[in-house]
């Protein structure tokens, strides 16, 4: 009688325990917006380019717009931008693919160095440079102040 009583005992215990977990993780899931705000990748809103042959998510602010920035960049295989050059320094992880770089007025993609995903790149204000995706789409995470003008430099 006693092993079953304490095997009973140990099967309440258990359940109750569980249950109180199971709440634990129920209202752990209840984030307080004020503290955190979470972008899924479903409702991350980009904006195509067709002319460009990129795509563009703004997370944070507004490129255009004095102030921090944070956009998503995503390259489509085959394209790339020309000659340019932005008045402030910006800040680029590439996030997946291999994205292609290049500097000077002269435009020379075949000469285009490959950055592997992972890398951290920093583009510095007024100096000139062109970029893109070869075989394959290439996502970079672009950090910097606005207004994030594009003056183009291309040397013909």
């Amino acid at each position: 009688m006693l092993r079953f009583l304490t095997a009973r005992w140990v099967s309440r215990v258990v359940l109750v325990m569980t249950m109180f977990m199971w709440l634990g993780v129920t209202r752990a899931a209840d984030l307080d917006p004020k503290a955190i705000n979470i972008q899924l990748p479903k409702d991350i809103k980009w904006v195509k380019n067709a002319a460009a042959g990129s795509e563009v998510a703004t997370l944070v602010g507004d490129p255009g717009k004095p102030g921090l920035y944070v956009v998503l960049q995503k390259w489509l295989p085959h394209h790339n931008s020309r000659p340019h050059f932005h008045p402030n320094d910006r800040y680029i992880t590439v996030l997946s693919g291999t994205w292609w770089v290049n500097t000077g007025p002269k435009y020379d993609m075949e000469h285009a160095k490959p950055i592997p995903a992972g890398s951290f790149v920093v583009h510095y204000g007024k100096e000139i440079h062109y970029d893109g995706a070869k075989d394959e789409e290439c996502l970079l995470q672009i950090v910097g102040m606005g207004p994030a003008t594009n003056t183009p430099a291309e040397q013909k």
